[in-house]
């Protein structure tokens, strides 16, 4: 029997939006286009310590390679902004831990497969059996301009997909299918002369139009680099300590995006807006635990103390923070020399609020000699 590819694509579309995903489309598999912009990107280092970025090559400009018969990506789109965000409050209270969006709820990766997978099933159902396989950022896949040439979006400077109408607050997946299916047009690029993302990152991380150097990134320092966080960004992270949404938070494609259907991306309690000294306080089966299922558990409890560390550092003098850094000492040297930079800080802060209370002292009692004013006045 003759498949009506056409009538299949707008089918596989509908069951995609069933099954929870909020776009859906189809691209040919053909990158070429990224393969130099890709190796400029590695031959500058800006991968950092993600060696697996190198060691793939040009893989990642080539889905057909990774599954041999691939003809086509279905590429799908999941909204995950929870609910009561708040997350810009966070960022300015310095003594509360800032975790970026995605990574508040439940890990995405699975659940996200899990549906691709539930998509090929229902595919086959219909096509017979045919060659098909999911990808959810778990593969050397170009996913952002697979993504971009199926319709969901433009590239932004800031590099992330950016929707008209759902910003970015969304995760990607691929299908890679043999089907010749009928495929979608790209958007245009709107972002115009905009530049706020990238004058409003931390880190000046994005050094071109679309292009990050990720050993300047918060999320990379955070999450994906395994030794110490060079000193001259531990002042500029603030209190974040699994993540940065900066140059999200001020897109105004932003504004306006939808909240996520998925309870499992609505924030966890002991993970959302929290006290650093108390996530600092957690012991490793408290971490384990209390990360079950969340994507932060993969940087392990050591790189969690170490982020932890440089956010109290960053933070108003406290003698309880200042008496936590020390407890801690002596678990890890990558730690301990974080541990040392913070103690160093909180003790400056205690330092010079002890000369404001005194300066502040001392003008009272001129003000009240001043006004010729008893002194206990």
């Amino acid at each position: 029997m003759m498949l009506d590819y056409q009538q299949l694509a707008n089918d596989i579309k509908q069951w995609g939006k069933d099954l929870g995903f909020q776009h859906v489309g189809i691209c040919d598999v053909d990158l070429s286009k990224h393969e130099a912009q890709l190796q400029r990107w590695l031959d500058a280092g800006y991968h950092g310590e993600m060696d697996w970025m190198a060691r793939h090559g040009m893989m990642r400009a080539r889905p057909a390679e990774l599954l041999p018969g691939t003809v086509r990506v279905i590429s799908v789109r999941m909204n995950y902004l929870p609910p009561e965000a708040g997350f810009a409050q966070t960022l300015k209270q310095p003594e509360k831990a800032y975790i970026s969006r995605y990574a508040l709820g439940r890990d995405y990766h699975k659940l996200v497969r899990n549906r691709l997978k539930q998509l090929g099933q229902r595919i086959e159902q219909v096509a017979g059996a045919f060659g098909y396989r999911p990808f959810v950022d778990s593969a050397p896949i170009l996913e952002r301009p697979l993504a971009e040439k199926a319709g969901l979006g433009w590239t932004g400077k800031h590099s992330l997909i950016l929707s008209e109408d759902a910003g970015s607050w969304f995760f990607l997946g691929e299908l890679l299918i043999d089907l010749p299916l009928p495929t979608d047009e790209p958007v245009d690029h709107q972002c115009g002369k905009c530049v706020a993302c990238i004058t409003s990152c931390p880190t000046q991380a994005i050094v071109a139009e679309g292009v990050v150097d990720a050993r300047r990134c918060i999320s990379y320092l955070t999450i994906e680099l395994d030794g110490p966080i060079p000193e001259e960004f531990r002042e500029a992270m603030g209190n974040r300590i699994y993540g940065c949404d900066d140059c999200q938070l001020v897109c105004p494609y932003n504004r306006q995006s939808a909240i996520t259907d998925e309870p499992d991306y609505h924030c966890r309690p002991q993970l959302y807006q929290q006290d650093l000294l108390t996530l600092f306080h957690w012991d490793e089966a408290t971490f384990l635990k209390n990360t079950e299922g969340s994507p932060i558990r993969r940087i392990g409890h050591l790189k969690w103390l170490r982020n932890l560390s440089v956010a109290i550092g960053n933070a108003p003098y406290a003698p309880e923070l200042l008496n936590a850094l020390i407890e801690r000492k002596g678990l890890d040297s990558m730690l301990d020399e974080h541990l040392d930079w913070s103690i160093r800080r909180q003790i400056a802060r205690r330092d010079e609020a002890r000369v404001d209370v005194v300066t502040n002292k001392t003008q009272r009692l001129i003000r009240i000699v001043e006004k010729g004013l008893p002194r206990d006045a």
